[in-house]
């Protein structure tokens, strides 16, 4: 066992100052296969900092983009596929196409979120309905997804 798996902050590699590391095991084996790094009270509050910062540019960015983003990352799992299943099994102890469903329904995901820009192109109606006999009148707006 020699994979050391750090932390992922601000887009680089960061490894922990923390100096602690929990095991990860080989369901199938319950041998050791890597350690992780166990991130420290700053690690933390810099990677919750660093998120906040990335999320006001992402929430700023147009949904179209941010589609064409998603379906990258959708070509990437697809591409990765075999790679990632391997990563699943060890990790979770999943025969290898029971982890490449899992993946399989990832994508899905990832599609459907990569679809909602569409979805939003809906309708909106708005019925206004007068009931004389109840003396009443009620509004409803009505919006309807493509």
């Amino acid at each position: 066992m020699d994979q050391q798996i750090n932390h992922w902050i601000d887009g680089k590699i960061k490894i922990s100052d923390s100096g602690r590391y929990g095991d990860v095991f080989d369901p199938s084996t319950g041998i050791v296969q890597a350690k992780v790094a166990l991130a420290s009270a700053n690690e933390v509050d810099e990677a919750v900092k660093n998120s906040n910062e990335a999320f006001k540019t992402w929430s700023k960015t147009p949904p179209l983009k941010r589609a064409r983003v998603m379906f990258k990352f959708r070509e990437l799992l697809e591409t990765k596929m075999k790679e990632l299943a391997k990563i699943v099994t060890s990790e979770h102890g999943k025969i290898l196409s029971d982890a490449e469903g899992s993946i399989t329904r990832g994508m899905e995901v990832v599609e459907f979120a990569a679809g909602i820009p569409h979805l939003l192109k809906g309708e909106l109606s708005l019925i206004h309905i007068s009931e004389p006999t109840r003396q009443a009148e009620i509004s409803y707006a009505v919006f309807c997804l493509k």
